[in-house]
């Protein structure tokens, strides 16, 4: 395979030069026959953890009796995974050395990047990778390309970094590379776009899915005008397929349907810098997640991550390494993604089942392919044109007892979107207990109708979907904020 291309040209100044920590930098590497007193590092005797263990159950969840136990002892190397004393203890910004290696092994089994110099760092999740992502290309004054719907801890990222959104127009399958490369060719601002961060699969608010086509489409725009892609994917290993035709609410046996290659898969370049978190396929608040990109741009993440987090936790990752590595192993891990995608493509079979049943009239969507929501462009009638409008709709539903997120929040702010009615929801179909579907739903047709000044009607009609303008579908969140 190719080396990747050297793209540090478009680096901001802080990091063209390859820089190590002052201390790291002076002090070098002790090695074994030293006698080390130079950090201000605790003895692990101090440490008072002695044994950690976990009862964790099988992969599958179709066979919900079966459980295992896993434990980290403290110095004893359990299996792949590292001693109680070297999790606990500090180390460098690129992770633990087993949890890494199982990242590798999956990224090239689930992706196979087409260059030869990739690497894989810890991160503490997407949040904060997207971050460090930005600050690499842009500084204060810059701007940077977003969907015109976006997530919002990455708006509020740029926010505090003083960085300017610039959106891109979407339509049903996410960015629109025709406006992208528009975009490009006539950008006038006093420093050039470096690059665009995109959520591909599932996106964030609008659960829009971009085909191969699409990505193969926005790679050549980047290739022309020389952007890196922060691709930011936390959904991609809950890619649902399409939703059965038959009013049949189970899912597809996902072990037969395959994923829609990343952008990371097609990057023949080195320009993508992916972004994975384990908070949606594990758990949230392991706060745990990878970074996945050539290895030049890697030894800047580690500085990054040494003035920052250091590293996430050792204990977390010991845990996850330990599961990963010697409890289920790469093929339990797969069969756990493979449910989870089960799982979700039930609860959105079942969801968008009753969502035609109660909405029919009065919203519209897109059925979402991979992810988490539901984005719904509701039909407020007459008032659609009322600014007060939308504003009144989530008091009538938190006051009929249902809560999902209005697209504020999410949209990049233009004078396009500005003058634009606030039309959308997007609804989260991973948290709320299943039964509770209906009654939201119901909830919602009614707060709706009371804001059409309409009497709500009793229809099985189908609310089909629609093309999104220059806009994308908006989803509900059920008790969902992020």
């Amino acid at each position: 395979l190719p080396q990747a291309k050297d793209l540090s040209h478009l680096f901001v100044p802080t990091f063209r030069i390859h820089q190590k920590s002052p201390f790291k930098a002076v002090m070098g590497t002790p090695t074994l026959d030293m006698i080390n007193m130079a950090g201000g590092v605790p003895h692990p005797s101090t440490f008072p953890l002695e044994q950690v263990q976990a009862t964790v159950r099988a992969p599958s969840h179709a066979a919900p009796g079966r459980t295992g136990t896993l434990s980290l002892e403290r110095t004893q190397t359990n299996g792949s995974t590292e001693s109680l004393n070297e999790l606990l203890q500090y180390n460098d910004g690129r992770g633990m050395a087993s949890y890494c290696r199982f990242l590798r092994q999956f990224t090239e089994q689930a992706h196979a990047p087409p260059y030869a110099d990739w690497d894989v760092v810890a991160s503490c999740g997407n949040t904060d990778s997207i971050a460090k992502a930005v600050s690499l290309f842009c500084q204060q004054g810059d701007h940077i390309i977003v969907e015109q719907y976006s997530f919002p801890g990455a708006l509020s990222n740029l926010v505090f970094a003083k960085v300017k959104p610039v959106p891109v127009a979407m339509d049903i399958e996410g960015v629109d590379p025709v406006a992208l490369d528009s975009l490009c060719s006539s950008w006038t601002g006093a420093t050039p776009l470096r690059a665009i961060y995109v959520i591909p699969t599932g996106q964030n608010p609008t659960g829009a899915t971009m085909s191969l086509a699409r990505r193969k489409a926005l790679y050549a725009v980047a290739q022309k005008h020389d952007l890196v892609i922060i691709e930011d994917d936390p959904y991609y290993f809950l890619q649902l397929g399409p939703m059965p035709e038959t009013q049949d609410t189970t899912a597809t046996d996902m072990n037969k349907l395959s994923l829609v290659p990343s952008l990371l898969s097609l990057d023949t370049d080195g320009r993508v810098i992916r972004l994975d978190s384990f908070s949606k396929i594990l758990a949230p608040n392991l706060r745990c997640g990878w970074i996945t990109a050539p290895a030049y741009i890697q030894d800047r993440m580690q500085i990054l991550n040494e003035s920052t987090i250091l590293q996430p936790s050792g204990l977390t990752q010991g845990v996850i390494s330990r599961l990963l590595n010697d409890t289920w192993g790469i093929e339990g891990w797969i069969e756990h993604l493979n449910a989870l995608r089960a799982a979700y493509a039930a609860r959105r079979n079942l969801f968008v089942t009753l969502a035609r049943k109660h909405l029919a009239g009065l919203a519209t969507f897109t059925v979402p392919t991979a992810g988490m929501f539901l984005w719904m462009r509701v039909d407020l009638g007459d008032a659609a044109t009322d600014a007060t409008a939308m504003p009144r709709l989530l008091d009538a539903m938190k006051k009929g007892g249902v809560m999902m997120a209005p697209d504020m929040p999410f949209r990049v702010a233009n004078a396009a979107a500005a003058a634009a009615p606030e039309r959308y929801l997007r609804a989260a179909f991973a948290l709320a207990e299943t039964d509770m579907f209906e009654p939201a739903l119901e909830r919602l047709a009614r707060a709706i109708a009371s804001i059409r000044g309409s009497e709500l009607q009793d229809t099985q009609s189908v609310a089909c979907a629609e093309p999104i303008e220059t806009t994308a579908p908006a989803p509900i969140a059920v008790n969902s904020s992020t």
